[in-house]
């Protein structure tokens, strides 16, 4: 890679990590309520603290933005000609800065909504094909740690199923372990009373 190349990824993937650093529940929550969404919930910055925090048409809102930072990373970055490689770096870089924005002392959300963005912008159909899946276990459940990983296991699965690129299905797989290592890491006290007791109400989700 010449010189001008590196340069030039490098730059794309600062600007994936910026872009995923913007805090859209954290800037939500001081917009609407002047509340510090960080000291409220779970302290989770992402779509369901916000919902609760917040509610619904605010908390979906939050969802909308997490997503579309996801996919214009992926946009940027075919705009810019990048490589495969690149892009891999840039969906990297986009959910590392959303799960530890630099705006907020790299606190931030576990990267559920981001990830669907970038699979939504990078493979519209095989992405779709897991929404079914998720709002069924939701339903089921009534937990959003449940669907959504359910959701992220089905899109591996799709993947794999359908054939996709080699270097697509190791980017969904490395994305799935960056998203589970955040929400253990964050949720383990309330996963694991999750587990003891089927108390699925009181664990949070995504983002």
């Amino acid at each position: 890679m010449m010189p001008s190349e590196l340069l030039t990824t490098a730059l794309l993937v600062l600007i994936a990590y910026l872009i995923g650093g913007i805090p859209a529940a954290y800037l939500g929550a001081k917009i609407q309520r002047g509340v510090d969404i960080r000291e409220h919930g779970n302290g989770n910055v992402g779509t369901v603290n916000a919902v609760r925090t917040l509610g619904l048409r605010s908390g979906l809102l939050v969802l909308a933005a997490d997503a579309a930072k996801g996919a214009a990373v992926i946009g940027i970055g075919r705009l810019a000609g990048a490589s495969d490689y690149t892009l891999f770096a840039m969906a990297i870089a986009v959910t590392a800065g959303h799960n530890w924005s630099p705006y907020i002392g790299f606190k931030g959300g576990k990267g559920v909504a981001v990830i669907f963005g970038i699979s939504l912008a990078m493979a519209p159909v095989l992405s779709m094909m897991a929404g079914p899946l998720v709002f069924a276990i939701y339903f089921a459940t009534r937990s959003w740690v449940w669907a959504f990983g359910a959701g992220i296991i089905a899109i591996n699965a799709i993947f794999i199923i359908a054939g996709a690129p080699t270097l697509c299905i190791v980017l969904c797989l490395v994305l799935s372990l960056l998203v589970i290592v955040t929400h253990f890491a964050r949720e383990f006290t309330e996963l694991k009373q999750a587990l003891r007791d089927r108390n699925w109400r009181k664990v949070g989700l995504l983002e």
